[in-house]
């Protein structure tokens, strides 16, 4: 349990509700409105809108390449409502770009050069700026969260254990810190290698830019896939109430969901997504969002069929750590295999108007 004072309340409201995922206290939705699922599909280049209670297809949201649109990463609501997405994978084609929050129209690249390449994360934080992860320049750059301009390089990797070595995800945390997924590469020519370092998650000071380990390299799932990949992050099942239970859940790229304790950074529960069903899994995850009553969701793909994996999404109860599958699925199967999923990475929810 973790007790919240006012101003992180303010800072877990505007951060988790407003300016990012869905917040993890969102009510279900009005007669008008739908929840819905937004995943990015980093091989088909478009983002998909599916129905948060039965896994329907609800059709593009983002048709392929809109905008010049390119391997999709992270999707994050901003302050004004239009929906953020991390694309590309070059220096010519990395950009945040911007995208109505309705209705899915291209409104313009709202951030880019600056030495961003291939963005995974991405959070607007309650100092008025945009943090884009940059995975493939080991760095935390900033913008003005309204203009898009360049205010500077927030952090940078060292090469070193419990450095900024292969950046994922950001999450805001009800403390006032930022947290970041690592994993543990370094970016040598535009490309991550593998020096051996740990995949952590660290958490920083926004006014200091001090950083310290909040997780460590986790033990290998017995049904993983023989490595560590820390991606996704959230925090919930409740970060809003006073007395509710806010916890980080980290999803593992080679497989699981680990829940982190956010007072202690004690591991308190794995949540098994090896929907492939084998020993060691043939499927990866990618990012986590909580959508209406305290559902955890997270995409994933087998890695069996390459470039055009086929994807699925899994869906547990937050509060309770069980599995919610769709009616007749096994496990946590919201949706099954499906290649109109390709590759997925990125997720987030919405509310949109039926």
């Amino acid at each position: 349990m973790h007790p919240l004072s006012r101003f992180a309340s303010f800072l877990v409201l505007s951060s988790l509700c407003l300016l990012g995922p869905a917040c993890d206290s969102t009510p279900p939705p009005a007669k008008s409105e739908r929840g819905v699922l937004l995943v990015g599909n980093t091989r088909a280049h478009n983002v998909v809108r599916l129905d948060e209670e039965t896994g329907e297809f609800l059709g593009d949201f983002i048709p392929a390449g809109s905008g010049g649109l390119v391997a999709p990463n992270a999707l994050v609501f901003g302050p004004d409502g239009a929906l953020y997405v991390a694309s590309g994978d070059t220096l010519a084609n990395s950009a945040v770009l911007r995208y109505d929050g309705q209705t899915g129209q291209f409104l313009g690249t709202f951030a880019s050069g600056n030495g961003m390449l291939r963005p995974c994360g991405l959070l607007f934080g309650p100092d008025g700026l945009l943090y884009v992860s940059s995975f493939l320049s080991d760095q935390l750059l900033r913008f003005d969260g309204k203009t898009g301009a360049f205010v500077d390089v927030f952090a940078t990797g060292n090469g070193q254990p419990g450095g900024l070595n292969g950046p994922r995800a950001l999450a805001l945390g009800p403390d006032g810190f930022l947290y970041v997924s690592t994993e543990g590469t370094i970016a040598v020519n535009g490309a991550p290698t593998f020096p051996g370092l740990p995949s952590q998650v660290l958490r920083y000071d926004p006014r200091t830019r001090a950083a310290t380990v909040f997780v460590e390299q986790p033990e290998l799932s017995p049904a993983g896939a023989g490595y560590i990949s820390l991606l996704g992050l959230v925090f919930g099942p409740d970060c809003v109430s006073a007395s509710g239970e806010c916890d980080l859940f980290v999803s593992d790229f080679a497989n699981d969901i680990r829940r982190y304790d956010l007072a202690t950074g004690a591991l308190e529960a794995t949540l098994s997504t090896n929907y492939s069903g084998t020993v060691p899994t043939t499927n990866n995850l990618g990012g986590l969002v909580i959508g209406t009553q305290r559902r955890l969701y997270t995409v994933g793909f087998d890695s069996r069929e390459g470039s055009g994996a086929p994807g699925a999404v899994l869906r547990f109860d937050a509060r309770t750590n069980a599995p919610l599958p769709a009616s007749g699925k096994p496990g946590a199967l919201l949706v099954s295999p499906d290649p109109r999923l390709v590759r997925p990475v990125g997720i987030t929810f919405t509310l949109l108007k039926n």
